[in-house]
C-alpha cells in the first residue's frame, strides 16, 4: 500500500500554529503537507489530497492584499476545514460577512454544539466544549447555504458548515492543547469526511524515502550531500546515509567531502 495515497493538504495563512496542525494530523496516522495559501488549482489537483485544511493567520480578510486561496478549493468537491482565519476566508469568499469591530476574543471559551456534524460529529447536541479562541475579526453573517453548528458567548458562528457540502469552519483552534477535545474534532473531519484510513507512520515514511533514494541513485551510483548544519540538510544527509552508506560523501562547508561511512 502506498502510505502517501491518503494525503491532506494544509494551506498556510501565516498562523503560529500551522506546524501544530500538521503534527496533530500526522499523530492521527495521516500524511499531510503544508503549502503556500495561494497554491494554484493545477498543483492541488496534482497533489491529489483527500481533504484541505485552511490554517489560521494574523491578517484580516478585510484588509487589502490579505492572503487568499484558489477558488478551486471550494469548487473541488473535496472536504475543507477552515480554522480561525480559514473560517473567515470561507465566509468572505463565499458571500458571507466578516465584522472588524470590537469582537476580539483571546483565551479560553466554551462552544455550545448546535449540530453534531463535521468536526463536531463526535459531540452531543447542546454539549459545551472548552476551546481556545484567538481572533480579532469574527463572522457576522454566514454565506448562503451555511449554518451554525456551534456558538460561543462572543461568536454566534464559532463553528459553521455548508448544508450539503463537506465544507466546515471553526473560529477556534482545535490543534492546541487548550482545546482538550480538539484532536477528536480533527479525527472526525479526517476519518468521516476525508475518509482516510490512518495507516501512515513516520517509520513507513522513512522506509519509503530510503527506497526512493536507492531507486533514483541506482545500484552503483554515488551522491555528494552539501551539509549546512540546519535541520533540513541534516535530515536529508541522514536519510541518504541510511539508504547509501559509504556511497554518500558529505560536504561540510569549508571542508573537503568525506565518505559518510568514515564521517
Amino acid at each position: 500500500m502506498d502510505i502517501h495515497a491518503e494525503k491532506i493538504l494544509i494551506l498556510d495563512f501565516g498562523s503560529q500554529y500551522t506546524q501544530l496542525i500538521a503534527r496533530r494530523v500526522r499523530e492521527l496516522g495521516v500524511y499531510c503537507e503544508i503549502h503556500r495559501p495561494d497554491l494554484p488549482a493545477e498543483d492541488i489537483r496534482r497533489f491529489a489530497p483527500r481533504g484541505i485544511i485552511l490554517s489560521g493567520g494574523p491578517a484580516s480578510v478585510e484588509s487589502e492584499g490579505s492572503p487568499r486561496c484558489d477558488p478551486y478549493v471550494f469548487g473541488s468537491g473535496l472536504p475543507v476545514l477552515g480554522i480561525c482565519y480559514g473560517l473567515q476566508l470561507i465566509s468572505k469568499l463565499l458571500g458571507g460577512r466578516v465584522d472588524r469591530s470590537a469582537h476580539r476574543e483571546y483565551g479560553s471559551a466554551e462552544v455550545e454544539v448546535l449540530a453534531a456534524r463535521g468536526p463536531l460529529a463526535g459531540f452531543k447536541l447542546g454539549e459545551r466544549v472548552k476551546v481556545l479562541m484567538s481572533h480579532g475579526d469574527r463572522v457576522d453573517m454566514l454565506p448562503p447555504d451555511f449554518e451554525a453548528i456551534g456558538r460561543s458567548g462572543n461568536s454566534p458562528y464559532a463553528a459553521a458548515a455548508h448544508k450539503s457540502k463537506p465544507i466546515y469552519g471553526l473560529q477556534f483552534h482545535p490543534e492546541v492543547v487548550h482545546t482538550p477535545m480538539g484532536k477528536e474534532m480533527l479525527r472526525a473531519f479526517l476519518f468521516t469526511d476525508c475518509k482516510v484510513s490512518g495507516n501512515w507512520t513516520m517509520k513507513g515514511f522513512i522506509q519509503e524515502a530510503e527506497d526512493a533514494i536507492r531507486r533514483q541513485v541506482g545500484e552503483h551510483g554515488r551522491v555528494i550531500c552539501g551539509l549546512s548544519g540546519g535541520v533540513d540538510s541534516s535530515v536529508a544527509a541522514l536519510l541518504l546515509h541510511r539508504a547509501l552508506g559509504e556511497r554518500l560523501a558529505v560536504h561540510l562547508r569549508g571542508q573537503r567531502p568525506v565518505a559518510a561511512g568514515r564521517a
